[in-house]
């Protein structure tokens, strides 16, 4: 054997030993159940209808797309990678028209193959059982107007084609975020077995391709998630293997109840908000075991800009020079919790850029309220002694913000009263318009990480919509002139030109906040408690936390 030849068998053997560690540990943090507390279940376990973060972040791990967003933590979780396509969709005419092949070899938790006559069968299946997400996401499908007219007959045979393994999306206009829309849960494939109705709590119903698949549900008590014996890693980018092998989520314990038993170790994560009365306790003495990330959302008071008071800008400016925002951020639980914002388009979201106008100093980061200033346009306004209803949700925190806005209304002149409702009831109620709601308390948080998943989705001229209970954009906002104009633009060029798309998301916030459409309030964090025994905890703004990730002791 030559000198080289004995240096490359040496290289290789030392490369294999220097391996084996890393192998073994992955083995050795294989097992064991992750158990995770909820004070109460998310409702249906049908991945094309439960739109709640408490089971997307289960469907994470039990369901495919043909694409995902990459299970990893930093900047490059927002990245989209091919997951049941074999690579990722491409358009040959600028959005419209949408091609994949499928991959081969994959089958469901039941032993099922994934067929690609599933494509169809599963968007489909998303108008007739009226998923939530079918027009605002998927209505862009040729043939989704005749299925949301009448769903039980639903046909796309128009909008998706299917040749062999290749598979064609025919859309009625160009949608340059389609690879996104593609890696939410409601898009997951399903074949025909699943049936045509609403799932509930039926999981044997429920079969998925990923790590794991639902073995049991009851709402009253329990979920239990168990190993897809028919998963392999074929995309571990998109999804990879899990460590654990079983993920337990319990219902009924009251938030305070579940951190104490997190934190002695008698289960691994709560799911739900933590208590803030419990936030110093746990940053303190169980600061290793506490992960506070910040989120891509918003809090937000919508200013209803077709009635008096805010429909004169002058008095949707006052208010937002008005509130003192650390007041709030106090409220909500401290700065731990929460960061003040003047604007629409959180931090690190794409088109983000620091914008402040309402602020004593009148530039970012908000500084503080500037009274003075807000009295004076109140006067010009000529709204004075309007009455205002502000329309909140009943816990605690809500109701605190609410009397705030209720004082601070007040010494602008204004005749304010409080409306506390349900939180369910209370989303409900301000996104009707019907009720013509004149200040409502609301929330977003993002679906996928796009501009015009706020911008558009929420003050959007399309998202308004007159005398209907589903109406997101809450501030009845629609300016045809600048805004809309400029937010088509930004979407026609996110496909070609994302530089130049987020310079005009940039333009568009800046716009909704020079005409105060919103009172901002704060960017909240998430703050994730985790048990002793977990480890490889990850993180990321589009999955939160990562199930199959993380490996328990």
């Amino acid at each position: 054997m030559s000198r080289s030849s004995v240096c490359r068998c040496m290289l290789a053997v030392l490369a294999g030993l220097l391996s084996l560690p890393a192998a073994s540990a992955a083995a050795g943090h294989r097992g064991g159940t992750f158990v995770t507390l909820a004070t109460s279940s998310g409702g249906t376990a049908d991945p094309q209808v439960n739109a709640t973060q408490q089971y997307w972040q289960l469907f994470q791990v039990t369901q495919d797309g043909l694409t995902a967003f990459r299970k990893s933590s930093g900047p490059s979780a927002n990245s989209v990678v091919a997951d049941l396509a074999v690579k990722l969709p491409r358009t040959t005419d600028g959005g419209r028209t949408w091609t994949l092949t499928l991959r081969r070899g994959v089958r469901y938790s039941n032993g099922e193959p994934v067929r690609p006559s599933d494509v169809r069968f599963t968007f489909e299946r998303l108008f007739k059982v009226h998923g939530p997400t079918a027009d605002s996401l998927y209505g862009v499908i040729d043939g989704s107007a005749a299925c949301l007219q009448d769903p039980a007959t639903c046909t796309l045979a128009s909008g998706i084609s299917v040749n062999g393994r290749t598979i064609t999306f025919h859309l009625t206009r160009p949608d340059t975020e389609w690879l996104q829309k593609l890696a939410l849960p409601p898009a997951a494939l399903l074949p025909p077995s699943v049936g045509a109705s609403e799932i509930g709590s039926e999981v044997s119903r429920l079969v998925g391709t990923g790590p794991y698949a639902w073995a049991s549900y009851s709402p009253a008590r329990q979920l239990v998630l168990e190993r897809n014996p028919y998963f392999k890693a074929w995309a571990p980018a998109a999804q990879p293997d899990g460590y654990v092998d079983r993920i337990v989520q319990r219902f009924g314990l009251s938030g305070e109840a579940a951190v104490t038993q997190v934190e002695r170790g008698q289960a691994d994560w709560v799911a739900d908000d933590v208590p803030s009365d419990r936030l110093r306790e746990m940053l303190g003495r169980f600061s290793s075991q506490t992960h506070v990330n910040a989120l891509p959302a918003d809090w937000y008071f919508a200013l209803n800009v077709n009635i008096k008071p805010f429909d004169q800008i002058k008095a949707r400016q006052a208010v937002n020079l008005a509130i003192d925002r650390n007041e709030i951020v106090r409220i909500f639980g401290g700065g731990r919790l929460a960061t003040p914002t003047c604007q629409v388009l959180p931090p690190g979201f794409p088109g983000y850029a620091p914008y402040c106008p309402w602020t004593l100093r009148g530039e970012a980061p908000w500084s503080a309220p500037d009274l003075a200033r807000a009295t004076k346009l109140v006067e010009e306004s000529g709204t004075k002694g309007d009455p205002v209803d502000i329309v909140v949700g009943n816990d605690g925190v809500e109701k605190a913000i609410g009397q705030y806005i209720l004082v601070v209304l007040t010494k602008l002149g204004y005749d304010p009263v409080i409306t506390s409702l349900p939180d369910g009831v209370q989303t409900a109620f301000v996104q009707n318009s019907r009720n013509h709601v004149e200040m409502g308390l609301s929330q977003w948080r993002q679906q996928y990480p796009a501009p015009s998943e706020v911008l558009d989705g929420l003050l959007g001229c399309g998202s308004f919509v007159p005398d209907s209970d589903t109406s997101p954009n809450i501030s009845g906002f629609c300016d045809r002139k600048t805004v809309q104009p400029l937010m088509q633009r930004a979407v026609t060029l996110g496909l070609t030109r994302p530089l130049a798309a987020q310079r005009l998301w940039r333009q568009v916030d800046r716009h909704v906040v020079d005409l105060a459409v919103w009172l901002p309030l704060f960017n909240p964090k998430q703050t994730d408690l985790v048990s002793p025994r977990v480890g490889n905890y990850r993180w990321s703004p589009q999955l939160h936390l990562m199930p199959s990730l993380l490996w328990v002791k």
